[in-house]
């Protein structure tokens, strides 16, 4: 008989709804300090979870909880990179 996986879930930052882990993209603080768009999954450091929507993105901006997750500041140029990388202009 085959074991049926556990399917990891994590929390939207932006709508607060809890979904599997493939469908969302993460956000992470690198151990520098840096922050950015992690689309593999496999970059070392602090992780949150948005949805693939800059809807989520702006509600998760609006409230700060980003930055309090990751415990940073994080500047404008920073959210709009990530705004542009969420519109698709990443490929």
């Amino acid at each position: 008989m085959q074991q049926k996986r556990k399917i990891p879930l994590r929390m939207c930052m932006g709508c607060g709804e809890m979904k599997p882990k493939s469908e969302l993209v993460r956000i992470v603080r690198s151990p520098e300090g840096e922050v950015s768009l992690d689309t593999v999954g496999k970059k070392p450091g602090r992780g949150a979870y948005l949805c693939h929507s800059v809807q989520c993105l702006n509600a998760a901006r609006k409230k700060r909880r980003i930055e309090r997750a990751l415990d940073v500041q994080i500047g404008e140029d920073i959210y709009n990179t990530m705004e542009k990388e969420l519109n698709g202009d990443d490929g």
